[in-house]
């Protein structure tokens, strides 16, 4: 891993990566066609500082507040959803890598800008040996793979009669084979390939029990008593998602704004579509949406910074309901890039205009199982309904 410029504070974090947002734009069409972030970019990030924001301080990270984070990531989504995505996943992952036992953070974090990725999908098989388990099997989407120092590799370790526990383990990437098998229509460019291990040997200091996480425990000593990393972890991955909404749709609004100056309605009277009421409804509406998507994410992110600095405790209908405002969000921006995308006219569907990829990037970060707008509204139906989420990822 190469050195890194990057300050020694996050004092200035959001701008820098601002900076970066004309780099990101004019490689976007790029990545999606190679579906994979370049080193340019990934260098880019690194030199910002954007790898240190959940790294443990005594390693030089800079432990970022989540509002901060949530600005830095939507700076870089509004760039390009694929690296937006990507440094998403790996800021939560280095964030669940400082949950290990602290021998496994003396491995990983060897330098603040380590870069981890992870899944959360169970499909490989941990089996039990001395001192710690042995690994194999295929694990999906395993973002930024082929940018990642570590791998944070969920397994399944199958019992007698009962459900299997679930653990993470954190393996290095050259322990790993990366499969050429990304080729989708969204989130194209994330590098979002699967793995494979292959008789991997995990030691016991790093492992992570998924269902301790959950229930707010983990093995780490040194941070066991640091109210950063007291808040949960599936609420901080709803926070991490919202601004891979809201950085496409605002960019999105950008664009349809000043492109709308530049061309007419075809087989209609309008030869500026900027000009037509039908253009104002339209983007007023697509404002709006946006609007009322960065309160909402505004108001989440603020209970969870909250809860952290005054040590409250979280209800089942508070989590229930910062998981559909999360998803809530992805839907109002999808809405919004959508009614943009249908008045941008068929000179739009050329792949170097940005707007169609703002609509299959919602369109895909609106299908993860975790953000699925329909199933969190469910959840939270069904919490203020008086029943059980029926879901331990809350």
């Amino acid at each position: 891993m190469a050195p890194s410029s990057a300050p020694p504070s996050d004092a200035g974090l959001v701008a820098r990566v601002r900076e970066l947002q004309p780099l990101l734009r004019e490689r976007a069409l790029r990545t999606e066609q190679e579906r994979r972030v370049s080193a340019e970019v990934v260098s880019a990030l690194t030199d910002a500082g954007v790898y240190r924001m959940n790294v443990p301080r005594r390693y030089g990270g800079y432990q970022s507040r989540l509002s901060t984070q949530v600005e830095v990531l939507g700076e870089i989504a509004a760039g390009c959803g694929s690296t937006g995505f990507m440094a998403l996943i790996q800021a939560g992952c280095s964030y669940v890598a400082a949950l290990f036992p602290d021998e496994a953070q003396d491995e990983i974090f060897t330098g603040p800008d380590v870069r981890v990725g992870g899944t959360l999908i169970p499909d490989a098989v941990a089996v039990a040996t001395d001192g710690g388990y042995v690994v194999n099997g295929t694990s999906g989407f395993a973002t930024g793979c082929q940018n990642a120092d570590w791998h944070l590799l969920t397994a399944r370790v199958e019992s007698d009669g009962g459900p299997p526990e679930v653990l993470w383990t954190a393996v290095p990437m050259s322990d790993l084979e990366i499969l050429d098998d990304w080729y989708v229509s969204g989130l194209a460019g994330s590098g979002s390939n699967s793995v494979v291990a292959r008789d991997v040997f995990v030691p016991a200091h790093r492992i992570l029990p998924v269902g301790q996480l959950l229930a707010g425990g983990f093995p780490s000593k040194t941070n066991a008593d640091d109210p950063f990393y007291r808040m949960p972890v599936l609420m901080l991955f709803c926070a991490w998602t919202a601004p891979n909404a809201l950085g496409p749709a605002r960019a999105a609004l950008a664009e349809f704004t000043e492109r709308i100056h530049r061309r007419g309605i075809t087989y209609t009277f309008h030869e500026r579509q900027y000009e037509a009421g039908v253009t104002h409804l339209q983007v007023a509406e697509a404002a709006l949406k946006i609007s009322c998507a960065e309160l909402l994410t505004a108001e989440f992110v603020a209970r969870i910074e909250s809860a952290a600095d005054n040590d409250e405790p979280y209800t089942q209908a508070d989590r229930a309901r910062i998981r559909a405002q999360s998803g809530y969000t992805t839907r109002l921006c999808k809405e919004a890039v959508d009614l943009m995308a249908s008045a941008s006219g068929a000179s739009s569907l050329h792949r170097d205009v940005p707007v169609q990829r703002a609509v299959r990037d919602l369109h895909a970060l609106s299908l993860h199982s975790f953000v699925n707008p329909s199933t969190n509204l469910e959840l939270y139906g069904r919490v203020l309904s008086g029943l059980d989420a029926g879901t331990p990822f809350l």
